[in-house]
Formats: structure tokens, sequence, C-alpha cells
């Protein structure tokens, strides 16, 4: 839905640290609909949203990042340094494994054969 030749007009408010840029329109959109997010790469993953622009995205806050003192990020010491993207999905996602044996078995059915 990203790049389906959706047009958009609206101010550039900000850009984060990953190059993705952040509009706002509240003149011609829909309610709740007048801020957006372009992503810097086709292949974008959402978690890389800082979370103020994650509160400016999803009206939490009125004011963007850039403009509001308290939801400026600054990198904590127990904050990993660089992003590590959502691996959910991919190959590289968490699979669980257990050593107990499963509590049912598959149902086999049993044809006659034809005559």
């Amino acid at each position: 839905m990203q790049y389906i030749g959706d047009t958009k007009a609206g101010a550039l408010i900000g850009m984060d640290k990953y190059g993705n840029k952040y509009y706002e329109n509240l003149e011609e959109e829909l309610p709740l609909r007048t801020r957006w997010v372009d992503y810097k790469d086709k292949e974008y993953d959402p978690s890389q949203i800082e979370p103020g622009w994650h509160a400016w995205m999803s009206y939490m806050v009125d004011k963007a990042p850039p403009a509001d003192p308290i939801l400026q990020r600054q990198v904590r010491e127990w904050e990993p340094k660089e992003h590590r993207p959502t691996l959910t999905w991919s190959r590289s996602g968490y699979k669980p494994y257990s050593t107990t044996k499963n509590n049912y078995s598959p149902w086999v059915p049993v044809v006659k054969p034809r005559q």
C-alpha cells in the first residue's frame, strides 16, 4: 500500500535517524489520517519508527519530537546502540522447541478397496 500510487501532499515535519520522513496535512485529509511516514527503503520495517515518532503518528501527543523536548530521544545505557529489526515473520524468528510428546495423533482414514 506504500507504493501503489497514493498521492499525498503535506508539510515535512521531520526526519528520524533511520532516514524516514514524517509529514502532516491538517487541511485536506480526513480526521486521524493527517499524519504519515515515508519510509527510506521500499523493504521497510515498521519497528524502525522511534518511540517519540510513534507517539506522534498515533496521535498520543500533539507536538512532533523535534518540537517537544520530552520526546527527543536520547539513547539510554540499557538500550541497544543500533536498531534490531523485528524478526517475527522471517526465517530468523523465534521458534519454540518442545521435548514433550504431542497429546494427539493425526487421524488417518482407512479406506476400503473398491470391488
